[in-house]
C-alpha cells in the first residue's frame, strides 16, 4: 500500500486511492475467508517500524465502515499506540480485563468517532507480555470479545522482535502478516513466517506497505465525480 502522511487516511479522505487498497484489502479477507470465517485476526510484522498498527487500524476503519461491529485490542504490551491513532484513554484495558472476573462480562470497550468501531487500549504493561499471552486466560478473552462484535482485532508486537505475536498467532482464527516494501529484510520476513507456520498459525496473507502510487492512479481518483 502507498505510504501516507495521514495516519487514519480511510478517515480522513476516505475516496483516496489509499482508502481504496484497504477497501480492496477488506474485500480480499473476505473472499479468503468463504470456506473458514475469521471472527478473530493478529496484525503483526517482521521487525518494528514496517507500519503494522497504521494498517490495521485503517483496515479496522473499512471493516466498520462496511457495517461489521468491530473491536480493535491492543495487545502490543511493549508499545501500544492504538490509544494515540484513536484519541483515547490508555486507563483500564485489555491486560486490566486478564485480571478482574467482572471485565470479562463487561469489557472496557472506548467508542470511536467511527460508528461500529471500538478499541479496548492495552491497560496497565505487564513486566512479562508473552506470559500474559500464552495463558489460558487468554483464550477466554478472546472468545468473550467475540460476543461482542463481528471481528476482533488485535496489534501485536513484531513476530520477529519477540514471542507475543506468535503466542497470540495460535489462540485467534487468521494472522495478517505486515512487510514494508524496500525496508523489510527477506531473511526477517522468511524467518516472520517460519515462526508462525511452527504455532500452526493461519497466515492468511500479507500487505505489502509502503509501496508508491502510479501516477494515473491518482489523476483517476482525483477527477472521479463527487457524489
Amino acid at each position: 500500500m502507498p505510504d501516507t502522511q495521514s495516519t487514519l487516511i480511510t478517515v480522513s479522505n476516505p475516496r483516496s486511492p489509499i482508502s481504496e487498497a484497504y477497501r480492496t484489502l477488506r474485500t480480499n479477507l473476505d473472499f479468503s475467508s468463504l470456506d473458514k470465517p475469521i471472527c478473530s485476526m493478529v496484525v503483526t510484522s517482521a521487525a518494528p517500524e514496517e507500519g503494522k498498527s497504521t494498517t490495521l487500524a485503517n483496515l479496522a476503519v473499512t471493516i466498520a465502515q462496511s457495517g461489521k461491529k468491530v473491536i480493535l485490542v491492543d495487545c502490543d504490551l511493549r508499545r501500544p499506540s492504538l490509544h494515540h491513532l484513536f484519541n483515547t484513554r490508555s486507563t483500564v484495558g485489555f491486560t486490566d480485563m486478564m485480571r478482574d472476573d467482572g471485565l470479562m462480562a463487561k469489557p472496557p470497550l472506548q467508542e470511536t468517532n467511527v460508528p461500529n468501531l471500538r478499541v479496548l487500549t492495552s491497560g496497565t504493561l505487564p513486566p512479562n507480555p508473552a506470559e500474559l499471552l500464552a495463558s489460558r486466560r487468554m483464550g477466554d478473552v478472546v472468545a468473550a470479545l467475540k460476543q461482542h462484535a463481528d471481528m476482533v482485532l488485535f496489534d501485536a508486537p513484531p513476530v520477529v522482535a519477540v514471542t507475543d505475536a506468535a503466542v497470540l498467532a495460535s489462540k485467534v482464527d487468521a494472522v495478517l502478516l505486515v512487510i514494508s516494501a524496500g525496508k523489510t529484510k527477506r531473511d526477517h520476513a522468511r524467518k516472520a513466517k517460519a515462526l508462525l507456520d511452527k504455532v500452526n498459525a493461519r497466515l492468511i496473507g500479507t500487505v505489502l506497505n509502503n509501496v508508491k502510487g502510479e501516477s494515473s492512479l491518482y489523476q483517476y481518483y482525483s477527477n472521479e465525480e463527487k457524489p
